[in-house]
C-alpha cells in the first residue's frame, strides 16, 4: 500500500496523512489515530524519500563523535543510549547520522551538517563544564539536546540525573556504616557528570568532618583496566581504603578484580558502590543472582535516558517556538552484596 492508497482508504488528503503520520501538530489527535491505527493495520511504511518530500526536513539526527581516544561517549555505555535512542528515530521515521571526526575537528561536522541541510537536529553527550557545542549550535539554529548539562544549564534543553545528589547519597551510604578511609574512582574530570560525582562525594565527606584524601581519588576513561589499576594501587599503598564509590559499573569490575587478587571478599573485606547504568549486557539485579545484586549502585537507565532525549529533540524539531525542555532524574539506591560494615582494626 502507497500513500496515495492509503489516504484513499480514509477518506483524507495525502497531505494530511503525511502531516498526521510525522507528527505534525495541526493535525487533530483523533484524525492522528486514526491514520496511524489504519496505517499500522496495513503494514504501511513511508518511503524516506517521501517523508523528506512530504516534510521538507531531512528526517536525519546527527551524532558527532571525536575520535581522540579518551571521549567518555565512545564506550559500551554510549552504545546503549543510542540504542534508546534509536528505538525512537525508527519509531518516528527518523535516520540516524554518526559522524566520526578527528579530534578538533567536531565545529566543521557541525557546521557542515547545518549548511547542507543533513539533519534536522543533533545530540550532545558528553558534555564539559565549559562547552563550545551549546553557543555553536545556538548560532547554527540546529535543534539540540543535551544529555548531561554544563555549568550554565539555563537556556538549552538538557536531561540529566541529579549526579551530586547520587553520590553525595552513596558516601553517606558507606559512612553509616562506618567507613572513614573511602576511596572515589571517578570518570574524567573534564566531564561535567564527573564534576558533579566529585562535588556529592566530598559534601558528603565534609559533612562528617572527613577531609579528602587524594591519594584515595583518581579519575580516568571508565574502563575495567582503570578501575583494577586504581584499586591495585590505593589497596597495595599507605593507609588503604576499606571502601570505594566508582562512577561506572565496568571500573568496578576492575576493583573487585583487584579485590580478589587480595584474598578480600567484597561487602565483608572492603565495599564497593558504584553507579549502575542498567547496561544490558552486564546484569546488576536482583534476579541476575541468588542474594541480591553483585554490587550496591546508585542506578539510572542510560537507555531509557537515550530514548527520552530522542522524544525530547524530535519533538523540539516539529515544534521550533518551544521553551527549552530541562529534566533531572532521580537515581535509585540500590543494595546489593558489595558492602557492609567498616572492618574492625587489627
Amino acid at each position: 500500500m502507497n500513500l496515495r492508497e492509503l489516504s484513499e482508504s480514509l477518506g483524507l488528503s495525502q497531505t494530511t496523512v503525511s502531516r498526521a503520520l510525522n507528527g505534525y501538530p495541526e493535525v487533530r489527535e483523533e484524525t492522528r489515530t486514526r491514520v496511524l491505527a489504519a496505517a499500522r493495520a496495513a503494514n504501511y511504511a513511508p518511503n524516506s524519500r517521501a517523508r523528506r518530500l512530504a516534510t521538507g526536513r531531512a528526517m536525519t539526527i546527527g551524532h558527532v563523535v571525536p575520535l581522540s581516544g579518551k571521549e567518555e561517549m565512545v564506550n559500551p555505555i554510549f552504545a546503549d543510549f543510542l540504542v534508546g535512542a534509536g528505538e525512537v528515530y525508527a519509531r518516528e521515521g527518523y535516520d540516524l547520522l554518526l559522524s566520526m571526526v578527528p579530534n578538533g575537528e567536531a565545529e566543521r561536522a557541525y557546521r557542515q551538517m547545518a549548511s547542507n541541510g543533513s539533519v534536522d537536529g543533533v545530540m550532545v553527550q558528553s558534555p564539559r563544564l565549559v562547552d563550545g557545542r551549546i553557543a555553536l549550535l545556538q548560532e547554527l539554529d540546529l535543534p539540540f539536546i543535551v544529555h548531561g548539562r554544563t555549568g550554565d544549564h539555563s537556556n538549552y534543553s538538557w536531561l540529566d540525573i541529579a549526579n551530586i545528589r547520587a553520590f553525595r547519597r552513596a558516601t553517606e551510604f558507606l559512612l553509616d556504616l562506618g567507613h572513614t578511609r573511602i576511596a572515589l574512582i571517578n570518570g574524567p574530570e573534564d566531564l561535567d557528570f564527573a564534576l558533579r560525582r566529585r562535588r556529592g562525594f566530598e559534601e558528603a565527606l565534609a559533612a562528617r568532618g572527613i577531609a579528602p584524601q587524594p591519594h584515595l581519588m583518581q579519575a580516568d576513561l571508565m574502563t575495567e583496566l582503570f578501575g583494577y589499576n586504581a584499586a591495585a594501587t590505593m589497596l597495595d599503598g599507605p593507609e588503604p581504603p576499606t571502601a570505594f564509590v566508582v562512577s561506572a559499573i565496568m571500573p568496578a569490575i576492575g576493583v573487585r578484580r583487584a579485590a580478589g587478587e587480595r584474598g578480600m571478599r567484597l561487602g565483608r573485606d572492603i565495599s564497593v558502590i558504584c553507579h549502575d547504568d542498567m547496561l544490558s549486557y552486564i546484569g546488576n539485579d536482583a534476579a541476575s543472582a541468588p542474594g541480591g545484586p553483585p554490587f550496591t549502585a546508585t542506578r539510572s537507565s542510560i537507555r531509557e535516558a537515550g530514548r527520552r532525549c530522542a522524544e525530547i529533540l524530535i519533538d523540539l524539531i516539529r515544534n521550533p517556538g518551544l521553551a527549552p525542555v530541562q529534566e533531572l532524574w532521580e537515581t535509585e539506591l540500590t543494595l546489593g552484596r558489595s558492602t557492609g560494615p567498616a572492618p574492625s582494626a587489627d
